[in-house]
């Protein structure tokens, strides 16, 4: 699989996307006034314990407090009365208000919810990613090679076997990586860890003790792989940036950057900028003619599969399978490309034969491999529904990109003329009982005016006869739909 990494600089903003066989699969946003905190080290202080909810509000200097349960605290293990190691889990044992606590953020804000924090540092690098609180050793489950996850696991269990005071988890870009170069990462690791102690020792609580990398080194050393072939930057300055990182950390990846200079914007060039505006749609179209309908709520994201216009060759069965089958290749893409995360619910057309629910469930999957976020299927539910999860650390494309719309306050619809019209008579019948005036005055849209002058107009001077006041009626251009004003005269 051919992969290249296209970087897009301005001052206010970095853009990252990942192309695969000239396919967008993911873009990433980072703006300089609102940077992602994801891998940020903080020292925080407890404002408020809940053992309610087994979590505590921690103080880290962001405009909310930030989220810290009890699952996410690290602490040594309790010796019980029988000598048995035994840990804690109530948060009232674990940490108390005001309490100065080293913390790292695992979740940026999203929505109205503060950050969610953890006490399990982790510092990631190109091939390693330092537990400074475990002795343990992992490997990640993307090297499927059991000969090269034997070779990375002793050499690196190796380490600490020696007295390296710390754990480790071996990164996927390890593969194949020479254990010199592993070793050396492993070093760099330790020196930025001490660094990390000796600036917690003397911070105040709300103070940032360490920051992640920014948007544009950060994609190096995690979307970089072996099978990216080109990585391009649009930026002089930045791509010397990039190079000199690159010197420094990735040496293999020095020959395969590339700056562009050319007049025509690069993600226009590769045709970017057209797939993040499909991105921010609900209705994706498949080629077969069929379509996905994809709705992102606070609680879950949905998504609809349709046949559409595809009527197929053979039989019923076999359109709606083919259909579910590319819409699973389609969803597994639009999840990646759009960040989405939580709980995600798939409506796959009602398929009769047990082996094709199999198959689609097995190319989604397959196809969801790719993805960076860790993912879960549960399989089809009694209602023919598939659930899954994907890990959420950062904001959606359409969060990043949008804010709900202030005319539907983010419901999608509005109400009819016809609806506010018969609101504006029962507030006229509520106010004229509620008080004295002679005449009254209504402010609304011009499409609600319109209304009530027409096919209303009955209505009003059978509502007029009934208040005893006459009801003057004004325009006003820059109200919403929904919006009026009933002023007494």
């Amino acid at each position: 699989m051919s992969q290249e990494i296209l970087i897009n600089v301005t001052p206010p903003e970095t853009r990252v996307a990942l192309v695969e066989n000239g396919v967008l699969q993911e873009v990433s946003i980072e703006r300089e006034r609102r940077r992602g905190l994801v891998g940020n080290v903080y020292m925080g202080r407890i404002c408020r314990v809940l053992p309610g909810m087994q979590a505590a509000f921690v103080e880290v200097g962001l405009s909310r407090t930030a989220f810290l349960h009890a699952s996410d605290i690290a602490v040594p293990e309790a010796v019980g009365e029988e000598g048995e190691g035994r840990r804690s889990d109530s948060i009232v044992d674990l940490v108390r208000e005001q309490q100065q606590i080293l913390v790292q953020v695992i979740k940026d804000p999203i929505g109205t919810k503060g950050a969610r924090l953890t006490t399990h540092i982790t510092i990631p690098s190109r091939y390693l990613v330092l537990l400074p609180d475990s002795q343990s050793v992992g490997v990640s489950a993307r090297i499927e090679d059991d000969a090269e996850r034997t070779r990375l696991k002793e050499a690196v269990q190796a380490f600490v076997e020696d007295g390296d005071p710390c754990g480790y988890i071996v990164r996927t870009a390890a593969e194949g990586a020479s254990l010199e170069a592993v070793e050396e990462d492993r070093r760099f690791l330790l020196k930025l860890w001490s660094s990390i102690q000796a600036r917690a020792a003397s911070a105040q609580p709300g103070t940032l003790v360490h920051e992640d990398l920014p948007l544009l080194l950060r994609s190096l050393r995690d979307l970089v792989a072996s099978e990216v072939e080109k990585v391009r930057v649009d930026s002089r300055e930045n791509y010397q940036r990039v190079k000199a990182f690159c010197d420094k950390y990735l040496p293999d990846l020095v020959s395969r950057i590339d700056y562009y200079p050319g007049e025509r914007p690069l993600f226009e060039l590769y045709n970017i900028e057209d797939e993040i505006q499909k991105a921010l749609e609900r209705k994706v179209q498949l080629k077969s003619g069929g379509y996905l309908i994809i709705d992102q709520t606070e609680a879950l994201t949905t998504i609809d599969v349709n046949t559409g216009g595809y009527v197929g060759h053979r039989t019923l069965e076999e359109t709606i399978f083919k259909t579910n089958l590319e819409a699973a290749q389609a969803i597994a893409r639009q999840v990646r490309l759009r960040n989405l995360g939580g709980i995600i619910i798939i409506d796959f057309i009602d398929m009769l034969e047990e082996e094709h629910k199999r198959q689609v469930l097995r190319a989604l999957e397959k196809a969801l491999e790719r993805d960076h976020a860790k993912t879960q299927i549960s399989g089809v539910s009694a209602l023919g529904l598939v659930e899954m999860t994907r890990k959420r650390t950062r904001e959606s494309l359409e969060h990043v990109l949008c804010e709900p719309c202030p005319t539907c306050m983010g419901r999608g619809s509005l109400k009819t003329a016809e609806t506010v019209c018969y609101e504006i008579f029962r507030e006229i019948l509520r106010e004229s009982r509620q008080f004295e005036a002679k005449r009254l005055l209504v402010l609304a849209s011009q499409e609600v005016v319109d209304l009530l002058l027409d096919e209303e107009s009955a209505s009003v001077a059978q509502l007029e006869e009934f208040i005893g006041r006459s009801i003057r009626f004004q325009a006003e251009p820059l109200y919403t739909q929904e919006q009026y004003d009933v002023v007494l005269m």
